[in-house]
C-alpha cells in the first residue's frame, strides 16, 4: 500500500471516528434534552422526525451528489452541514425550542446521510486497492466513536455540563477533523466523466437500479437492520430511563455497551466475512440482535436488560456496512446502488422514531420494541440475497474445492 493510499484510508477512518463521536454526544444527551424541552415521549418523536427527514434528503441526494461532483467534494458538503446542525441543536437546546431543535437534527442528518454513502464508495475504493476488507472497520471507527462520545455524554451528564456548551465544543472538534481528513482524499472518486456510460441522473436514475431483483432483496434488508441500530441510537437512554426508572447517567452507560458491542463487531468484521461469507454473517447478526431485543423488552431488572444490549450491538454491528457493500458490487452503477439502498435503509429512520415514540404513549418503549424485533426476523430470512452475486462473494466467502 503506498503512502497515498495510506492518508487516504487514515482519512476515512478519523472523520468517521469524528462523526460517530457527534452522533453519540447527541443520543447520550438525550433524556436531558426532553426535560429541558419539556416535550412528552411522543412530542421527543417529532423532533427526532428532524433528523430522520434530514437524513433521508440527504441520502436520496446523494447518489447524484457523488456521480456528477465525487465523493470528496460530497463529503465536504456533508461535514459542513453536520457542523451546523449540532451548533443549531446546541443553540436550540439552550433556547428551550423544539424546533431549533428540530431543525437542527434535520441538517445534521442532511450531512451525515450524503457523507456516510460517499464514505462507503470511498472506502469501497480503497478495498480495490489494496484488496482486502475495509467497510466493516470503516464502520467500526464511527461505533469506537459512538463509544467516545458516550463516555463524554455521560461525564457530562454526571458533572451537569450545559448540553449547548457540549455540543459546540463536540462541533469545533468534527470541523477541524473533517479539514485535515478532505484533503487527503482524492477528488472524483464515483463520478461518472462518461456521458455514454453515465447512468441517466435525478429520480429517473435513482429508480432504474431497484429493476436488479438482488438489489430489491437488499432494499428490504437494509432498513431492518439500520432500524435495529437506529431505534438504540434514538430511543435506548429514554428505554431505560422510563422503562426500567434508571438515572440518566445510567441511560448514558446502556448506550455505552451497546456502542462498545457495536464497535467490537464491526472490528471483527472483516476476519468473519472471510470465513463464513455475508449470507451466514448477516442471518446469524440478525438472530443474536434479536435475542438481545427480546430480553431487553422482557427483562426483569435494569441490570439484565443492561448486560442484552451488548447481544443487540453486537447483532446489529455488521447488519448496515455488509448489505451496503453488497450493494455497491457492480461495475458501473456503484454510487447509484449504495445510495438507492442506503435511501432505503434511511427510510426506516424516518419512519421509526416518530412511530415508536407515538407507539410508546399508548404500550412504553418497551413493548414497541417489538416491531424492531419483527423486522430483524425478516432481515434473517432474507439474508441469502447478499450472497447471490458470485462475483461479490469470491471476495468475502472462503474458496471451496
Amino acid at each position: 500500500m503506498d503512502a497515498a493510499t495510506r492518508r487516504r484510508r487514515a482519512a476515512l477512518f478519523l472523520f468517521m471516528l469524528a462523526a460517530g463521536t457527534g452522533m453519540a454526544s447527541w443520543v447520550a444527551r438525550t433524556p436531558e434534552v426532553r426535560d429541558d424541552l419539556e416535550v412528552s415521549t411522543g412530542a421527543m418523536g417529532l423532533v427526532l422526525f428532524g433528523l430522520s427527514t434530514g437524513s433521508m434528503a440527504g441520502v436520496a441526494a446523494s447518489g447524484p451528489l457523488v456521480r456528477h461532483c465525487g465523493g470528496r467534494t460530497t463529503i465536504s458538503a456533508g461535514a459542513a452541514l453536520i457542523v451546523a446542525g449540532l451548533l443549531s441543536v446546541a443553540a436550540g437546546t439552550g433556547l428551550s425550542s423544539a424546533g431549533g431543535v428540530a431543525c437542527g437534527l434535520a441538517l445534521f442528518g442532511g450531512g451525515m446521510g450524503p457523507a456516510e454513502v460517499a464514505f462507503t464508495i470511498e472506502g469501497a475504493a480503497v478495498e480495490g486497492v489494496i484488496g482486502r476488507p475495509v467497510l466493516p472497520v470503516l464502520h467500526g471507527c464511527f461505533s469506537l466513536g459512538t463509544v467516545v462520545g458516550a463516555l463524554l455524554g455521560m461525564a457530562m451528564t454526571a458533572a451537569g455540563f450545559p448540553v449547548g456548551w457540549h455540543l459546540t465544543a463536540v462541533a469545533a472538534l468534527i470541523a477541524a477533523v473533517a479539514v485535515r481528513a478532505v484533503l487527503a482524499i482524492p477528488h472524483g472518486t464515483g463520478k461518472e466523466a462518461a456521458p455514454g456510460d453515465s447512468p441517466p441522473g435525478g429520480l429517473r436514475g435513482h429508480l432504474r437500479v431497484w429493476r436488479d431483483r438482488r438489489l430489491v432483496l437488499i432494499g428490504v434488508i437494509v432498513p431492518a437492520m439500520a432500524f435495529a441500530e437506529g431505534a438504540a441510537n434514538d430511543w435506548l437512554p429514554l428505554l431505560m430511563v422510563d422503562g426500567y426508572h434508571v438515572s440518566a447517567t445510567a441511560g448514558s452507560l446502556t448506550f455505552l455497551a451497546f456502542a462498545s458491542s457495536m464497535a467490537l463487531g464491526r472490528f471483527a468484521g472483516g476476519p468473519l466475512l472471510k470465513l463464513f461469507g455475508r449470507v451466514r454473517v448477516v442471518r446469524v447478526s440478525a438472530a443474536t440482535a434479536a435475542l438481545g431485543l427480546v430480553m431487553v423488552i422482557a427483562s426483569p431488572s435494569a441490570p439484565a436488560a443492561g448486560a442484552a444490549t451488548v447481544l443487540w450491538g453486537l447483532g446489529a454491528s455488521l447488519g448496515f456496512p455488509v448489505t451496503l457493500s453488497a450493494a455497491g458490487d457492480h461495475p458501473h452503477d456503484a454510487a447509484a446502488r449504495v445510495g438507492a439502498v442506503a435511501t432505503a435503509g434511511y427510510v426506516a429512520f424516518l419512519v421509526g422514531p416518530p412511530a415508536l415514540g407515538f407507539l410508546a404513549d399508548h404500550i412504553g418503549l418497551r413493548l414497541a420494541m417489538t416491531a424492531v424485533l419483527a423486522l430483524l426476523l425478516v432481515a434473517s430470512a432474507l439474508a441469502g440475497a447478499l450472497g447471490s452475486d458470485r462475483r461479490a462473494d469470491a471476495e468475502h466467502e472462503p474458496v471451496r474445492t
